[in-house]
């Protein structure tokens, strides 16, 4: 299992903010819900990538 396979990144008004990464993308997912309700910062966008695959597994946007 690869322990960097998946990284979330949250960005306000487009700057990186918060990284993490998971070897898991069921913990992946968890965090990046708790992001997304957790954080107050204006224009924020929170985006979950398979870094193996290169894959965009989810984004969400608080303009969406």
């Amino acid at each position: 299992m690869n322990p960097n396979r998946y990284h979330l990144t949250l960005t306000s008004e487009g700057q990186p903010a918060m990284h993490g990464w998971w070897g898991s993308e069921a913990v992946a997912r968890e965090k990046s819900s708790k992001w997304v309700g957790g954080w107050r910062l204006p224009n924020v966008t929170v985006t979950l990538v398979d870094e193996d695959t290169g894959t965009v597994l989810t984004t969400w946007t608080d303009e969406a």
